[in-house]
């Protein structure tokens, strides 16, 4: 077991109590160092602002030295569908789910990559995990309204 700052270990805190931060996780099995964080931190900001081509190589690195990580193998997964590569995408975000079956965001993405194979049912299995998981969260509305407009066409 490992010592933590006690800067990380607010870090980690704060993830924990958000849930959004499964990224460094206990069930990692290295303690995330701090450029590791901010390699985290640089590739989010590059998935938030679109830019996936340049998200990518700095997750697979994250990949590399924190491997088996469901928060970056989502991010991963979602930066290959957005540029259009869906047989990977699929691949990192079961990967990720084979981790952290409840992965709120890997189960959303892929719920809507299951959409634009035009795979409706099985959105809607990510949608039910999702409202076992977590109920009426951020993530199960956005695929919720996703899987209706999806519906409606």
């Amino acid at each position: 077991m490992s010592i933590l700052s006690p800067r990380l270990a607010a870090f980690a805190i704060a993830c924990a109590l958000s849930g959004s931060c499964a990224a460094f996780a206990a069930d990692t099995q290295e303690t995330p160092t701090s450029t590791a964080l901010g390699d985290f931190d640089t590739a989010k900001s590059l998935v938030d602002s679109q830019k996936y081509d340049k998200a990518l190589p700095v997750l697979r690195q994250l990949d590399q030295k924190s491997p088996s990580n469901p928060d970056v193998l989502n991010l991963i997964g979602f930066s290959l569908r957005k540029t259009g590569k869906m047989d990977e995408a699929l691949d990192y975000y079961t990967r990720a789910l084979a981790l952290n079956p409840q992965h709120r965001g890997a189960n959303e993405y892929l719920g809507e990559l299951y959409l634009e194979m035009k795979q409706p049912e099985k959105a809607r299995e990510r949608l039910a995990v999702l409202g076992q998981t977590c109920g009426d969260c951020e993530e199960f509305e956005d695929l919720s309204a996703q899987i209706d407009r999806y519906a409606a066409r």
